[in-house]
């Protein structure tokens, strides 16, 4: 594996034709990020990994300077995965001037982007600057963040971006809590009460399945978020995916998604129903 932090070695390392799938991250790696890699060797010649904390997209009084990091253990989780290059860039590098910024003007301002405003916008303008410098054939993009994943899918396509976008499962610890970085902030208590995120969001997508209401399936989902200790509820919303509108007559697709604020960490799951 080979180690680059700016982009003109970066460049030189990947001009020889081959394809690329890219897997880009914040660190702190674990069974989500790697379940990525897995995916981009199978379908490509080499495998980018990108670790960058991007400070544009954490708001005011957000976890930017305790954001779990440890790249000796990333580097090594990396290695051991098959990843043939690991990009590392630093602040500086990816934002010299800092001049422009890529601003997202539909599905930015609901489900997270409600109480973080900016955020996607910090989320797009890296992820831009980041398949301008590896040129990636496929990108691949955990559906935990299904907000996000809509968000560049549509960006690549207003965009004419020249890169795959590749949908990937959510992994779940054994109790069905989504793996994330910021599990790390959790309690062990936290962490059992918060395995019923995944059980409640099942429930509620068997009950759409069964011709449930969807507000009563929503009214429901609130009332057994409410039951989990110590938490409070940030949003649940049903939504048309991937636009994430509301949802119509015509909707074939809608996403159930959740965040539930913790003492320390702010958790976010979802899953995605299909009509029929």
């Amino acid at each position: 594996m080979r180690i680059v932090t700016d982009p003109m070695s970066l460049r030189e390392t990947l001009s020889d034709g081959l394809t690329v799938g890219f897997v880009p991250t914040m660190g702190y790696l674990h069974e989500g990020h790697l379940s990525l890699v897995e995916a981009a060797k199978r379908e490509n010649d080499r495998v980018v990994m990108s670790i960058f904390v991007n400070p544009t997209q954490f708001g005011p009084n957000e976890d930017l300077d305790r954001y779990p990091r440890d790249f000796e253990r990333d580097e090594q989780l990396a290695r051991e995965a098959g990843v043939d290059v690991l990009f590392y860039p630093d602040t500086a590098t990816m934002y010299p001037l800092d001049m422009a910024r890529v601003t997202v003007r539909t599905g930015a301002d609901v489900l997270c982007g409600a109480s973080r405003p900016g955020h996607f916008d910090g989320v797009l303008t890296v992820v831009s600057k980041l398949f301008n410098l590896v040129r990636p054939t496929r990108a691949y993009f955990g559906l935990k963040d299904a907000q996000q994943v809509a968000l560049i899918e549509g960006y690549v396509r207003d965009y004419f971006v020249p890169v795959e976008i590749i949908r990937c499962p959510i992994i779940r610890e054994d109790s069905g809590l989504a793996k994330s970085s910021r599990n790390v902030y959790l309690s062990e208590t936290e962490r059992i009460d918060a395995s019923d995120i995944n059980r409640a969001l099942i429930e509620a997508r068997d009950a759409l399945t069964e011709g449930v209401a969807i507000t009563s399936v929503q009214e429901r989902l609130v009332e057994r978020l409410s039951a989990i200790p110590n938490s409070t509820i940030d949003y649940v919303e049903l939504v048309d995916y991937p636009t994430l509108s509301h949802v119509t007559d015509s909707s074939t697709e809608l996403l159930i998604a959740v965040a539930v604020q913790f003492e320390r960490a702010r958790l976010i799951d979802n899953t995605i129903w299909k009509r029929g």
